[in-house]
């Protein structure tokens, strides 16, 4: 008789799939009265492409060179403008936010930082945040004193048609060593309240822009109400304590906050100095 035995072979371990880790780094500096770009270096989804110069400011494009952020991504720009450059960064297209080859959250970190008598422009295109899809986006700003900013973005929960996906958002700004701004806010499936009266209202859009400048030291600018009609959205302007302001908008589409920020953004543009008004 012959005996046969066989191995016990271990049943098959998966392994928990890993997004994109990925970081853009931008440096400018000013060089005899015109900022230039030591260092411009993309990485993973973010291709980045020197603009030409507008007057003395630098100006760079995000070019996206890959879909993310996807889930399980953790992405990360990082942006200084030294002492007495102007850096205007702006984006190609909108930032779509989508579900990815596992349950893990994406990350999308934006660290900038802004030196004596530096001004920096943060103006991408929106960021779409499609079905299925969990982004944590997070701004973190160190300013000097005489530092100046303008920081826009957008957010449309869903595409035309589509259930919304789910984002979290951290706004953090420092200057001179103090908090001027520290907000969150959560949209989507699974965040409390979202939709309703207090939030969004309904809405599927929202944003917001925020001006630090000295010379709001001298005047601010009054709080204003933009949109007559609630369902066609609002944005309303509030001076912070310190030399700032921040507009947020709600807004049924992507298109509709966008002419409302723009509308709110003209509206007090002259009383910002010329330098970050331009």
């Amino acid at each position: 008789m012959t005996l046969t035995t066989e191995a016990t072979v271990p049943p098959a371990q998966s392994t928990p799939a890993t997004g994109v880790q990925a970081t853009a780094r931008i440096t400018a500096v000013t060089t005899g009265g015109t900022t230039t770009l030591p260092v411009l270096d993309g990485d993973g989804p973010f291709e980045l492409r020197r603009l030409r110069s507008r007057g003395t400011e630098a100006r760079v494009c995000i070019v996206g060179a890959m879909s993310a952020p996807l889930g399980g991504d953790r992405l990360r720009i990082e942006a200084t403008a030294q002492q007495g450059a102007a850096l205007h960064i702006s984006s190609a297209a909108a930032t779509l936010a989508l579900a990815g080859p596992t349950p893990e959250h994406a990350t999308y970190d934006v660290h900038l930082t802004v030196a004596e008598h530096a001004e920096l422009r943060w103006l991408p295109k929106p960021l779409i945040c499609a079905a299925g899809s969990n982004l944590r986006q997070t701004w973190t700003v160190e300013l000097d004193p005489t530092a100046r900013l303008l920081l826009r973005e957008e957010q449309v929960l869903g595409r035309t048609g589509e259930a919304p996906g789910r984002v979290t958002t951290r706004l953090t700004v420092r200057r001179g060593g103090h908090t001027l701004l520290d907000q969150g806010a959560e949209y989507g499936p699974g965040a409390p309240g979202w939709d309703g009266p207090a939030i969004l209202a309904g809405h599927r859009a929202t944003g917001q822009f925020l001006i630090v400048d000295p010379a709001f030291e001298r005047e601010q600018p009054e709080v204003q109400l933009f949109g007559d009609d609630p369902q066609e959205g609002q944005a309303i302007l509030t001076p912070l304590a310190g030399p700032a302001a921040l507009v947020t908008a709600i807004a049924p589409s992507g298109l509709r906050l966008r002419r409302l920020l723009d509308t709110a953004e003209t509206a007090f543009r002259p009383r910002v100095s010329a330098g970050i008004a331009r």
